[in-house]
């Protein structure tokens, strides 16, 4: 071979060799952009203020903003189904309360608010509990249970106020109802603030609802609070009994909430944020600030709320069936 294309092949040969050993351009290591965290209730909620508190000061851990975006409808199910059919990148993440596992049993979904609960998304941390309490109006006349339960036996005619057809809410009154033989008239809301407000004006006898909502109206004895649907007390008003504890065996909903992302997230971006997460609800301010809502901090790996939702699912799904609950 003539020495100047012997020269030309070899440097071609070089070229080509160098360039089959030119590593693949790596990613941008997360998060390189913006992280939403959709709410699927409207601004002003419980859940939508936790969300806002924990995304400040995630956005301050990770540099980078969190924003959170709600999409409230459908009883929570929009923003529920809009995460589920979400890129799985970890741009887009869920925060939700329990009726995440309860509303496609109670509530009848077009194709675009249907998700599947169970296999349709990462769970990443479940961040509280909030402990639901029955209060009375004092005009009711009872300090207590046995006693309000003795007034519907009596004949006397009560009503109970709940934040939505289909909540965990109406789901422990209407438990209450069987296991107590009585009948609550059920008065369901669009919302807590309706609820509480009708039952400190006396409009209605009573409400389930979650302990931050009614703590100052308890504390001015503008309402009773008559027990926790917990299976124990809560620190949070250790002094109220449980539903258990007065005789309704195995009496027990709470409230709860937690982060979830699109099924398929990277399990590494899934472990970075529940490490965050996790140091955030520990700290004091933190869990100060969620003690006003009601709610305390529970944390953990993500197999924590998998086996939160997956209970409920089975536990609530059952008493849905059993006691004809729906959100008509």
């Amino acid at each position: 071979m003539h020495p100047h294309r012997r020269q030309l092949a070899l440097g071609a040969l070089a070229l080509a060799c160098g360039l089959a050993f030119v590593p693949a351009q790596a990613q941008p290591a997360y998060p390189a952009k913006p992280i939403s965290i959709v709410v699927s209730y409207p601004p002003g909620s419980d859940t939508d203020s936790i969300a806002r508190m924990l995304a400040e000061r995630l956005s301050q851990r990770l540099n980078q903003a969190v924003i959170v975006d709600n999409k409230p409808g459908a009883g929570g199910t929009l923003g529920n189904s809009f995460v589920g059919r979400a890129a799985p990148d970890g741009y887009t993440l869920l925060f939700t309360p329990n009726p995440f596992t309860t509303a496609p049993m109670v509530l009848r979904l077009s194709p675009s608010s249907s998700y599947d609960v169970l296999h349709g998304f990462e769970p990443v941390i479940q961040i509280a509990t909030q402990p639901l309490v029955l209060v009375a109006h004092p005009g009711v006349g009872a300090k207590s249970v046995p006693a309000l339960v003795g007034l519907a036996r009596s004949g006397k005619s009560l009503t109970y106020a709940t934040p939505g057809a289909g909540s965990p809410m109406h789901i422990v009154g209407e438990w209450l109802n069987r296991a107590a033989g009585v009948k609550f008239t059920h008065v369901p809301y669009r919302g807590v603030a309706p609820s509480v407000n009708d039952v400190v004006a006396g409009h209605v006898d009573t409400a389930w609802v979650t302990l931050g909502v009614v703590s100052q109206y308890t504390q001015q004895k503008r309402l009773l609070p008559l027990a926790i649907g917990d299976a124990t007390r809560s620190p949070l008003a250790p002094e109220v009994p449980t539903l258990t504890e007065l005789g309704f065996k195995d009496v027990v909903v709470g409230a709860w909430n937690g982060f979830f992302a699109p099924k398929g997230t990277p399990p590494e971006v899934v472990r970075l944020l529940n490490g965050h997460l996790n140091e955030i609800i520990k700290s004091p301010e933190v869990v100060s600030k969620l003690a006003t809502f009601g709610a305390l901090p529970v944390g953990g790996a993500p197999d924590v709320l998998a086996k939160t939702n997956a209970t409920e699912y089975q536990v609530m799904g059952k008493l849905i069936k059993e006691l004809a609950i729906t959100a008509d």
